[in-house]
């Protein structure tokens, strides 16, 4: 997984600690973090696409939520991100070298075993939002919200 992923949940939770009425340019948002502004564009521009952040133009332009973080699971944004594709891509090696020929059953143990992990894997993603995220990050650091409110008001 790219850190792409991780720059586009933490910018999530910051969207929605700024407050819903609020646009944030990517440039901002990446200076929070000191990120690579261009690249986090990239990554807010994938989430606008999938629906999970809203791009308002003009002078007081940005991103910000199109929903609330209720309704916004980290299969979401790793989908939005990443694609939708499976991790794990059989190319039937099993098919090439002095085995080539053999006996195999239609589905590859390896690629079986591989779809089963991601399934569970893409399984738990949906079933966390980034409320329950954000609910856990708030417990960590309660101030956190707080020192990202007054750190972005300083602009």
């Amino acid at each position: 997984m790219s850190e792409g992923v991780e720059w586009a949940l933490h910018s999530c939770l910051n969207l929605a600690w700024i407050g819903p009425g609020r646009a944030v340019t990517a440039a901002r948002l990446a200076a929070y973090h000191e990120l690579p502004p261009a690249y986090l564009n990239k990554q807010l521009q994938a989430l606008a696409r999938a629906g999970i952040v809203t791009s308002v133009s003009g002078p007081k332009g940005g991103f910000r939520l199109a929903r609330g973080l209720d309704r916004i699971t980290l299969m979401d944004v790793v989908a939005a991100i990443e694609g939708p594709d499976e991790a794990f891509r059989c190319t039937e090696i099993r098919q090439h070298g002095p085995g080539a020929g053999g006996t195999y059953a239609a589905e590859c143990a390896i690629a079986g075993a591989m779809g089963r992990a991601d399934l569970a894997w893409r399984r738990e993603l949906v079933a966390q939002t980034l409320e329950d995220v954000r609910e856990r990050a708030e417990l960590q650091a309660p101030t956190a919200p707080d020192r990202l409110r007054r750190w972005f008001a300083n602009v």
